[in-house]
């Protein structure tokens, strides 16, 4: 057993030299737990950010102006007042997202309790801001006419009011969801590169069959490669999660991080085993790529972090049990966001350590097949 853990050892610190001497993977590695977190977290937000706006005021009555003046930064920027001849040459120009037209008499026909219109046009190229904007856009339309009515006459209060109060993430604060997520992506896809990477690059070198000539067998080169690959992502891992989300994208974490990562090193231990497995699958670098594609698209899209889990078919919910990247994420949002302690999550931790152990055992299976063909 000694002579055996000493050459785990030692094989894994082969891996990690050979790693060391790889500016490109070095590079990915850095490159993933910094840029790209803090890019999918703060790049792409998904409320308004100084959305351009134009109003188009043909009421000039005290209630459109208490419309236009509930556009305000940070959401919007600061109403421009144009002409109808103006709006088209606007939105066309890009110069304008949306353009509120409000038209004559709003004010009387509201009052009077007649059906007024008011017309939002929107540049629908940009995607992500007309989609949420319209929302937004109605949303404070609807509250300073009741506001203006409330004021002027009386209104029937509802029996019921409902109020809205968001647990663990006040704010909605997109950032605080998607920077964790972001780095479970990647301690999914790098667990499978960097292992997989690392069989290949041996198997084009010839360095597999030196191996095979010194005492070492086939679980042991494995285990090495498990651990090594390992360590390295649950560091780039750990450093992340302290100096990015906690440092610079300023995201609180409730639970326990030690917890967190312990579930992330199981999840790894299945991953680089499924890396190992497509590698022995792979004739060469550029077909593990394709595979890669093949099978990190449903573990990331799938997996539920996306997509809650509950909107996908019932059959992809249960297939997807199988993966990993599922169960880190349920663990990953339990632990870091709802301080949730071992007693909830053990659930996560038993289904990740028996998935490891099954993509384990068939990768170990096809990885002897591989060296007997080769010997």
């Amino acid at each position: 057993m000694k002579k055996a853990l000493s050459n785990i050892w030692q094989l894994g610190i082969k891996e990690l030299w050979s790693l060391r001497r790889d500016p490109v993977m070095l590079l990915l590695i850095f490159f993933s737990f910094t840029i790209m977190v803090y890019s999918a977290a703060s790049a792409i937000p998904d409320t308004l950010n100084n959305a351009p706006i134009a109003i188009v005021d043909e009421d000039d009555s005290p209630l459109s102006q208490q419309i236009a003046d509930a556009f305000y930064p940070p959401q919007f920027t600061l109403p421009e007042h144009i002409t109808v001849a103006q709006m088209d040459a606007g939105l066309d120009t890009g110069r304008y997202t949306f353009v509120l037209h409000i038209p004559s008499n709003l004010q009387r026909d509201v009052l009077a309790g007649h059906l007024a219109e008011v017309q939002l046009n929107v540049d629908a190229t940009r995607m992500d801001q007309a989609f949420s904007g319209s929302a937004y856009v109605e949303q404070i339309i609807s509250e300073e006419v009741d506001t203006f009515v409330l004021r002027h006459r009386d209104t029937a209060s509802l029996p019921v009011e409902l109020v809205l109060r968001a647990r663990f993430n006040p704010a909605l604060d997109k950032t605080w969801f998607s920077s964790l997520l972001q780095i479970i992506d990647n301690i999914t896809m790098l667990s499978i590169i960097l292992t997989g990477a690392a069989l290949i690059r041996e198997r084009e070198h010839g360095t597999v069959e030196h191996l095979l000539v010194m005492p070492v067998t086939p679980t042991q080169i494995m285990l090495a490669k498990v651990w090594a690959m390992a360590a390295v992502v649950l560091l780039a891992a750990a450093l992340s999660l302290q100096f990015v989300v906690r440092g610079l994208l300023q995201v609180p974490i409730e639970g326990s991080v030690g917890l967190f990562l312990a579930g992330a090193g199981l999840s790894l231990f299945a991953n680089t085993a499924l890396g190992i497995y497509l590698a022995t699958v792979a004739r060469s670098m550029p077909q593990f790529g394709l595979l890669l594609m093949l099978v990190l698209l449903p573990l990331i899209l799938l997996s539920g972090g996306a997509t809650p889990r509950e909107s996908m078919p019932v059959l992809v919910q249960h297939l997807m049990l199988a993966a990993p990247t599922t169960h880190l994420v349920q663990l990953g949002e339990g632990v870091l966001y709802r301080a949730a302690g071992l007693d909830i999550v053990w659930v996560q931790f038993l289904a990740l350590f028996i998935i490891g152990c099954i993509l384990f055992t068939l990768s170990l299976r096809r990885f002897r097949r591989m060296l007997a063909e080769m010997g």
